[in-house]
Formats: C-alpha cells, structure tokens, sequence
C-alpha cells in the first residue's frame, strides 16, 4: 500500500486587499491533492492559477480560507491548515523541507554554517552535520574557499545552490521545491536532478514547481493542473 505523506482536502484560498476597499482576490476552491512517498507532482499550470499560493499552503505560510492539509509527521496526521504555530514550527524543522526561489539568511554567517543548521536542529552532531554540509556545497560546486564567507555577495546561482544544499542536508520526508533551477546553468541543473531523483528514491514526497521542461520531465512522476480549481470572484 502506497504511504500518502501529503493529503490535501478541499482547500480554499482567497486573498482580501484591505488597503483597497476590501476587494477579493480569489484564487482556487475544492482542491485535492494527495502525494506519496518517492512521487514526484509538477505544479501545473499558467501564470495566475495559483501554484505557489499552493506551495506556500502547503508549507503553511499562507492560511487557507478552509480545507485540511494533513502531513505525515512522526506516524501521524498534521492538519498545517489548523496547527498551533510551534506544532508548524516543529514539522518544519523535521518533516517539511522547503527550497525558495532566494536564499534568506541572517547576515555574515558562514556558509557551512547556514547550510548545516538543519541537520544540528534535526539532532546531527556538529562534526557530521558539517560533514554533510561540505559534501553537498562541494557536489554542487561551491568553491571551499567560499565555505566560510556569508553568500550575501554570492552571485544569484551560487546563492540558490546554497539554498538546495540548505534544504538537501537531511533527509526530509517532505519537499515543496519552488523553482529549484531558476537560476542554475546546465551542469548545475543536472546535479539538482540528481538530487530531487536520490530524494525519491529515499521515499520522499516532492511537490514542485518547474517550469524548466527538462527538468519537470526528468524529475515529476504526473502533473497537477492547479488551473481546475480556480473559482470565480
């Protein structure tokens, strides 16, 4: 039997400009969506439908107007559309991995560091965490002289790598991948390939959103039309 680690049930969003008049913005309603373990589902569809309103749903940094987004966490179901903030902060820190389009970090921290801080808060100890750390920033052609510098200065593509490495150090049993190779030259794409490819083999569920053609059809198991669920105002 197939393990759902993500069972999403009839989700709506809507978003409300309360600096213009209150207007509503609708953006999908009666959406469902189940992903298992080792899938991989593409986010689908045109500029507007939704996809990273979805993205974000699910990573739970936007609340949907209603609807249950149950996430596998530790044996058990987690509704992130209804959780407490600490229950979200702890599925992220141990479930969820997340990778953004930008790499958002505090200031003049070492670039091992900001990689390996999830796997020391996943309970890694320090020397195995900067181990995995430097084996991914080497995999992904991060020059080690650069290991000890903060990436603020770091060009766009060196600062996503950063960003995969960050989010690829521990085994996540969920990832939600927001354009992983926007910024990313043809070697590099195949190496985060390799990675999203390793990561299902391991079991986890990949929900994504690729407009890279390449890359969506090495990596994405089927394609979700987020369009089918788009509502009128």
């Amino acid at each position: 039997m197939m393990v759902a680690r993500i069972d999403v049930r009839s989700l709506s969003k809507s978003f409300t400009l309360h600096t213009q008049g209150g207007v509503r913005i609708p953006v999908f309603a009666g959406l469902d969506l189940r992903v298992h373990a080792g899938e991989c589902v593409c986010l689908h569809g045109p500029s507007g439908a939704g996809k990273s309103t979805l993205l974000r749903s699910l990573y739970a940094n936007y609340k949907p107007d209603s609807g249950e987004i149950l996430v596998m966490h530790d044996g058990a179901a987690i509704d992130l559309a209804s959780a407490e903030p600490w229950r979200v902060v702890e599925v992220r820190r141990r479930t969820v991995g997340y990778v953004s389009q930008f790499l958002r970090v505090i200031p003049r921290v070492p670039t091992r560091d900001i990689v390996a801080e999830p796997a020391r808060i996943w309970g890694l100890p320090g020397e195995e965490a900067d181990a995995r750390a430097g084996d991914l920033l080497s995999r992904l052609n991060i020059p080690r002289r650069l290991w000890s510098l903060a990436p603020a200065t770091f060009s766009g593509g060196e600062q996503q790598r950063v960003n995969i490495a960050r989010s690829f150090v521990v085994d996540y049993p969920v990832l939600l991948l927001d354009e992983p190779t926007a910024s990313l030259d043809a070697a590099n794409r195949q190496i985060v390939i390799a990675l999203i490819r390793e990561a299902k083999a391991r079991g986890t569920a990949v929900v994504g959103i690729f407009h890279d053609a390449e890359v969506r059809e090495a990596v994405a198991d089927r394609l979700f039309e987020v369009a089918q669920f788009q509502r009128a105002a």
